[in-house]
């Protein structure tokens, strides 16, 4: 019942990200929509699909690893956020439409292994090393002197552009750092206790 429930809110979540991301809420929005992709809908539907044939990491193991799959979710947040392609994803309904589906199977990935029983030692430290590059990328963005893209240089509903990108950097710190942050906490808390039960 709660695989159930996690995978029916994870797929119900998936809408008010791409709206957020394509609504013209400047960085801000567009911030939040992949935040709710990658860390929000992406855990819940890899927790709801675990251990079925729709699971990467039960299908392919020896591929689906944590450490590769953080690294795949590094090389997708990352490059992006390179002006680049965040002009195209501004400019173009179909590079916006590709980077939210990317964030989305770069989350799911990652989630997939890290939740493998198999992986829980090195799905912990997968998850704190993605909590530390959104942190980084997070401040980066939040503590930028000056507006970093020129597509959203415009700010949305008064606000201006750089305070508009200040907080998009918050909402990466909020979102993406804490639940790649609370969920290595709570498996390395579920590691711990299986060692007890176990000695």
């Amino acid at each position: 019942m709660k695989r159930q429930f996690s995978l029916a809110a994870g797929a119900l979540l998936l809408p008010i990200g791409w709206w957020l991301a394509a609504g013209g809420f400047g960085m801000t929005g567009h911030m939040a929509g992949h935040m709710m992709a990658v860390a929000v809908a992406a855990p819940l539907i890899a927790f709801g699909l675990s251990g079925t044939s729709a699971d990467p990491a039960a299908r392919w193991p020896r591929a689906v690893t944590p450490m590769g799959a953080m690294l795949v979710e590094l090389g997708v947040v990352w490059g992006w956020h390179l002006p680049a392609l965040r002009a195209a994803s501004d400019s173009y309904r179909r590079a916006m439409v590709l980077e939210q589906g990317m964030y989305l199977a770069a989350g799911f990935l990652l989630w997939s292994s890290v939740l493998a029983a198999r992986h829980r030692a090195s799905g912990i430290g997968a998850l704190l090393l993605t909590s530390m590059h959104m942190t980084l990328l997070g401040a980066l963005i939040g503590l930028a002197p000056r507006p970093l893209y020129d597509g959203m240089a415009m700010g949305h509903h008064g606000i201006e552009p750089l305070a508009d990108q200040q907080l998009g950097g918050v909402v990466m710190l909020l979102i993406g750092a804490a639940s790649y942050l609370i969920g290595g906490l709570a498996m390395l808390a579920g590691l711990l206790r299986m060692r007890e039960v176990s000695a």
